[in-house]
């Protein structure tokens, strides 16, 4: 599994932190792994309940794409707004809602779909919890559809299976067209994790740092991070490496993606980073579209869904419709070209 650095925040006073203003991400309480004795590798058998405006189950669906899984492990998609303060439950719950009506397209959003895991079409995420004597309420969740139990709900971790497991859960590619996320060469497997923690710490979280702090020097702090940190890969991408690492694609690739994917149409605006877009770093921008333009790749996230999720329930509930220069996303990733593209 991954190591506590890159996996989740040091909880180390986490309720005095959040008092002073500060985002302090919680811990995932489910734990197992797929290859245990009671959780073996078999096609069909494992399924995911995710949002794809959420991040980290960006990485998972990233994870099921990429590594051709996506016919052996199904998936439901919650709609990208929580309920609201008028649900008979409570306010602040993913719900699986495919007829909920997006406010940004006046209609459905295709991609949801009804609960279907459990076989018992609940209709939110709280109750998959419930029925183990929980009361965590996030996604992603990983599934088990035969021992009807929670296998995982920590992104990092269940990524991390899918590319050990790849082969006997079912996928659909030969080993020689498939990613092998975490490299198994010591030292390329190190420089992944090293990349995995600066990821996860100044731009996973730190987006969330900057974003959802309601201290101004807590956000200035992470604000910095963020900035320096996209400086940096980007001199890391400036040798004409196609990857992180060099020329193969691994977890740390895969780990950045679902926050620059977001950072210019959404993180701008919602998380307060606008130090910067990722079009200004023309290193990062060629990496990111030859990411994008991966196969599964685009299929796997949705910026309608992020921009619903994001600004569909804060301030006035208006969702923007930019950026629209040098061109609307995510059509813009389809054009490493623009890197350096000008501002009106």
């Amino acid at each position: 599994m991954a190591s506590d650095t890159s996996t989740q925040e040091d909880q180390t006073d986490a309720a005095k932190r959040r008092a002073a203003g500060e985002f302090v991400r919680g811990v995932s309480g489910f734990r197992h792994a797929i290859g245990e004795a009671e959780f073996p590798a078999e096609p069909g058998r494992y399924h995911l309940f995710v949002a794809l405006n959420c991040p980290w189950c960006h990485r998972v669906t990233l994870a099921r794409a990429l590594l051709g899984l996506e016919q052996a492990i199904t998936m439901d998609v919650a709609f990208p707004n929580r309920t609201g303060d008028d649900d008979p439950v409570g306010a602040s719950l993913w719900e699986f809602a495919p007829d909920r009506v997006a406010t940004l397209t006046g209609a459905p959003l295709p991609e949801c779909t009804p609960e279907t895991g459990t076989g018992e079409g609940l209709r939110l995420a709280v109750d998959i919890y419930g029925r183990e004597g929980s009361s965590e309420r996030s996604l992603p969740i990983l599934y088990d559809k035969t021992a009807r139990r929670i296998v995982n709900n920590e992104s990092a971790e269940i990524l991390r299976m899918f590319d050990a497991q790849a082969e006997a859960l079912g996928s659909t590619l030969p080993p020689g067209e498939r990613p092998r996320l975490l490299p198994a060469d010591p030292a390329r497997r190190a420089e992944v994790e090293r990349l995995n923690d600066r990821i996860y710490t100044a731009i996973n979280n730190g987006a969330y740092k900057a974003g959802f702090s309601s201290d101004q020097s807590v956000y200035a702090t992470a604000f910095d991070a963020y900035f320096e940190t996209l400086a940096f890969l980007d001199d890391l991408l400036s040798d004409g490496r196609p990857f992180l690492t060099g020329e193969t694609f691994t977890e740390a690739d895969l780990r950045l993606f679902p926050t620059l994917y977001r950072h210019d149409p959404v993180y701008m605006v919602r998380m307060k980073l606008n130090g910067a877009r990722i079009l200004d770093y023309p290193h990062l921008w060629r990496w990111l579209c030859r990411v994008h333009g991966m196969p599964g790749v685009a299929a796997a996230g949705s910026l309608i869904h992020c921009r619903q999720g994001y600004f569909g329930r804060t301030g006035n509930g208006v969702v923007p419709l930019g950026p629209q220069v040098p061109m609307p996303y995510p059509e813009a990733y389809a054009h490493p070209e623009l890197a350096g593209a000008a501002r009106p």
